[in-house]
């Protein structure tokens, strides 16, 4: 009898089995997809990184020995692994080993650090973890010696690579030599392909209110979500496909990696975000379509050698996770002869686009249309009511497509799902008559830096743990390259004088990420508080504007003495 992961959401039973009655859902797990697209395209290069290349045959090979490998350990269905590779081939492996029989990744990004992974241990219950030994500007070792300190329910880690000593650890490269496919393992792995109801997956999200929580993924949802985004922008086993932010993140990972998969086509991990390197990658690989966030375009835009790429093999650019602005998008869409897919979507599930054929207007002024048409999109006002076409409210969606609550997490489920099993988004948009979707603002506590959704939650838990400081906020500043940045407002306790540099080293001594440091600092008396005795965000984001806006008059004036 078939029970689900305890702590994960079960879909309503009248919605599941409409689901599977209309073919939404197909009962396929993710596995299967990569042994679909092996057994048709067996010699077909599907994987490239900087260092080597792999036919959709080689890759279910290696996940596949992988897998078995991960049985042997002790590894059981429904057990929860920690995955934080960078933009690796070794990262189709893992996931897919753990796809064929019943384990459930976690995804992590390879810049996380101590703080975010001893959370997301506690939050998943993970009990094994997958990590590179090093990259060329980092060496994992000394923080996964000090993350097992204080988590001995990290059974073993398995390094990719590279070496670490000790019992813990297994090395990913000699699991698979060590582990052939035997009749006899073979059967293991048949033995425990999961059910495609079950949960496969885990990303970790600050969901509508910047707190940390964990979004689980059936096999059916997932598989759901990322074929019909696929088919909304013309991806097709043809393509090229090139992701440039981390797997981990669900834009490089969903509509990347697995659309590609799921397409059948070829698809390039680009691990360097330079310019140059983005060019030649492109030129020398032939990439026919990019899966990146706004500020990455734009900075290709700014790079001044790019004429001497040639890039037109590139004929389309999906692109999310941020505002995308028309100039930008027109100048993308003239130069580089590309057609521009404006996106928008989460971890949660909700996923819409433009179209091919759409008008230029459209493509600047909208996210397009709910890639799965059978998922239902609403704007309701402050009282729950629905509202007409064409009126901001806060977006809600639900569908097959969607995730179904996070994870160990009853309250936070109770408040963002209504009692139809609508999700509540956070999001302010409103919806055209033809469908379309316009975004408006946004409820969250989040700062959308370049496509990386920032919490600033936690950045301003860590920064009043600081004995100097008596107040913080955190809100995102508005950036043209970046769309937002992080900027904390701080009020010292009496007497204290702070820094930025000490803020910033204070952070570094917390083990927390890049991610979570504050690029710029505003030291104030008297923090502003609402009537509630709340503090006052909205004053803080329009003083980040004056500041902004006094500081380009000034130099504005400065040219022109």
């Amino acid at each position: 009898m078939f029970k689900l992961l305890e702590g994960a959401v079960p879909y309503k039973a009248e919605d599941e089995k409409r689901y599977i009655a209309r073919g939404w859902w197909r009962g396929f797990t993710l596995g299967d997809y990569l042994d679909l697209a092996a057994d048709i395209h067996p010699d077909k290069v599907a994987f490239i990184d900087r260092v080597s290349r792999y036919t959709y045959g080689e890759a279910r090979e290696k996940a596949d020995r992988l897998a078995v490998a991960m049985i042997k350990l002790g590894i059981q269905p429904l057990d929860r692994v920690l995955v934080q590779l960078p933009n690796w081939n070794e990262f189709v492996f893992v996931y897919f080993a753990c796809q064929k029989i019943g384990v459930i990744p976690v995804l992590l990004i390879d810049r996380y650090r101590q703080f975010e992974i001893e959370r997301l241990i506690k939050l998943t219950g993970a009990k094994y973890w997958v990590v590179a030994a090093r990259t060329s500007k980092f060496d994992y070792a000394p923080m996964v010696e000090s993350v097992l300190k204080d988590h001995p329910e990290i059974k073993n880690v398995i390094t990719v690579r590279g070496k670490i000593e000790g019992a813990v650890y297994k090395c990913m490269e000699d699991l698979i030599h060590e582990t052939p496919l035997t009749k006899e393992n073979r059967i293991l792995l048949t033995n425990r392909r999961p059910d495609p109801r079950q949960v496969a997956h885990m990303g970790p999200t600050g969901g509508t209110t910047g707190e940390p929580k964990i979004v689980p993924r059936t096999h059916n949802s997932l598989a759901c979500a990322v074929e019909f985004c696929s088919r909304s922008w013309d991806q097709h086993c043809e393509d090229i496909n090139m992701v440039v932010g981390p797997v981990g993140h669900d834009l490089s990972f969903s509509k990347g990696l697995l659309g590609s998969i799921i397409t059948q086509g070829t698809l390039v991990f680009q691990k360097s975000t330079d310019n140059s390197d983005i060019c030649r990658t492109i030129e020398e690989e032939k990439v026919t379509s990019v899966i990146w966030v706004p500020t990455l375009a734009q900075r290709l835009l700014q790079y001044e050698d790019i004429d001497k790429y040639n890039l037109s093999s590139l004929k389309k650019m999906h692109s999310g996770g941020g505002a995308s602005h028309s100039d930008m998008i027109k100048e993308i869409t003239d130069r580089l002869n590309v057609s521009y897919y404006n996106g928008y979507g989460a971890t949660e599930g909700m996923t819409c686009i433009t179209r091919t054929a759409d008008s230029f207007d459209t493509i600047c002024r909208t996210v397009g249309r709910p890639t799965f048409p059978y998922d239902t999109y609403k704007v309701i006002d402050s009282k729950g009511a629905e509202l007409p076409c064409n009126t901001p409210g806060e977006l809600l969606v639900k569908g097959p497509s969607v995730f179904s609550g996070y994870y160990n997490n009853p309250e936070e489920n109770a408040k963002i799902f209504d009692e139809y099993g609508f999700f509540r988004t956070g999001d302010i948009a409103m919806i055209s008559e033809q469908g379309y979707i316009t975004l408006c603002g946004r409820i969250k506590e989040m700062i959308n830096r370049g496509g990386e959704s920032i919490s600033a939650t936690d950045i301003e838990k860590l920064i009043i743990l600081h004995p100097d400081v008596a107040l913080v906020g955190v809100i995102p500043m508005p950036d043209k390259l970046m769309g937002e940045r992080v900027c904390a407002y701080i009020e010292a306790q009496k007497g204290a004088a702070l820094t930025f540099e000490g803020v910033i080293d204070f952070l570094k001594s917390q083990n927390a990420s890049v991610l979570q440091f504050p690029e710029r600092v505003v030291f104030i008396e008297n923090m502003p508080m609402t009537n509630a005795g709340k503090l006052d965000k909205k004053a803080l984001r329009t003083d980040i504007e004056k500041r902004l806006l006094d500081e380009v008059r000034i130099s504005w004036k400065g040219a022109y003495k």
